[in-house]
């Protein structure tokens, strides 16, 4: 049993509505000076939000989940400074379970996905650094977002860099780029009516192209309405570094997830790159035994939703020892100049999402 639905509390539903190669690939570009760079690429800081409440997690939840995001942020406070977004009545709560080599930046919040409401960073070769804000609007309507919807351009203000309007309405978890000109994008996400009704698959990619910098995106078909994402890239599909990509397989023939997942390996081993390269693709099964506590229907068990700091890799374990140490080695593969941080956060997991989903990574700007 392997679901990803993100927990939506029933009354909160409304109604849909090397950076050298990086600098020289951006500046001969022909989709224009920005660029979104790769996430293993030198950051400057990563973004997270100690955003779960009660109406949204429940009683049970919420004090696992806040552990679970003191737990990420001290660790990769190790390796890259950390700022952490805290609605003001919970300061204390927040520094009472974090290092000091956390920052505290007060800002509201509904939510603590901020790698889906905080905003897109880019750079170009001369030195500069914005941050696209792609108009969070709560997963196409699904959970409220008056707060989240306003952390993308308080991010930016707080990074002190300008912000890039988009005409398009998506999320951080949909785009994983090489920082080369390729992405990888889930059609059952962004070409959703709850998100961008009416434009076609050619419009977005127009739209979204010189925003990211980018010249080819590999569509993977996702799976749509089964969870509150509509099928994030990030739970799918992941690149290491360009050519290599790390995709997810849910070995459980019951799961909605079983055969798209199939489908996304055929997909990926049979395409191309923006440089006309084949992409090498490495298959992370997911785990068939889970820690019984925090599982429940919304369960994200997966070893896709990885974070690449600043020397190192973070990601989840579940309790399946044989399938734990199977993704760990894999990733270890993947990144080999990398330590592999290996986390239980069954609290964020419970959630619907995982470690990738509750950060957001600022790039170092180019010297």
């Amino acid at each position: 049993m392997m679901s990803r639905r993100r927990f939506l509390a029933s009354s909160l539903l409304l109604p849909a509505g090397g950076l050298l190669g990086r600098a020289a690939f951006a500046a001969d570009s022909g989709q224009g000076a920005w660029f979104m760079p790769d996430e293993g690429e030198t950051h400057a800081r990563t973004w997270m939000a100690f955003g779960p409440s009660v109406a949204i997690w429940g009683r049970k939840l919420l004090p696992e989940t806040r552990r679970n995001l003191a737990l990420l942020a001290n660790v990769i406070a190790q390796y890259e400074p950390v700022s952490l977004l805290v609605r003001e009545n919970e300061l204390e709560i927040a520094r009472s379970m974090v290092s000091d080599k956390v920052e505290l930046v007060v800002s509201p919040l509904d939510d603590l996905w901020i790698r889906d409401t905080g905003p897109t960073f880019v750079l170009n070769p001369q030195g500069g650094k914005a941050a696209v804000n792609f108009n969070f609007n709560g997963w196409g309507g699904k959970q409220t977002h008056r707060q989240d919807a306003k952390v993308a351009a308080f991010v930016a203000k707080q990074a002190g860099v300008e912000v890039l309007p988009a005409k398009l309405v998506m999320e951080g978890g949909c785009i994983e780029v090489d920082g080369h000109g390729t992405a990888i994008m889930t059609e059952s996400c962004v070409l959703n009516d709850n998100r961008n009704p009416g434009v076609s698959k050619a419009q977005f990619e127009d739209l979204l192209m010189p925003l990211l910098g980018l010249d080819k995106i590999i569509w993977l078909p996702g799976v749509k309405g089964k969870d509150i994402t509509d099928g994030h890239t990030d739970f799918y599909a992941r690149f290491a570094r360009p050519g290599v990509v790390l995709a997810g397989y849910d070995p459980d023939p019951d799961s909605y997830d079983h055969d798209i997942t199939l489908r996304h390996l055929e997909i990926l081993k049979s395409a191309t790159d923006a440089q006309g390269g084949r992409l090498e693709v490495i298959s992370l099964e997911g785990p068939m035994e889970i820690r019984k506590k925090f599982l429940n229907d919304e369960f994200a068990a997966g070893y896709i939703g990885f974070y690449v700091c600043n020397g190192a890799v973070i990601m989840q374990e579940f309790g399946d020892q044989q399938a734990d140490k199977a993704a760990r080695d894999a990733i270890q593969q993947a990144f080999p100049g990398r330590k592999i941080e290996q986390l239980n956060v069954d609290g964020i997991a419970a959630g619907g999402g995982s470690i990738h989903c509750a950060t957001q990574q600022e790039p170092q700007a180019l010297a």
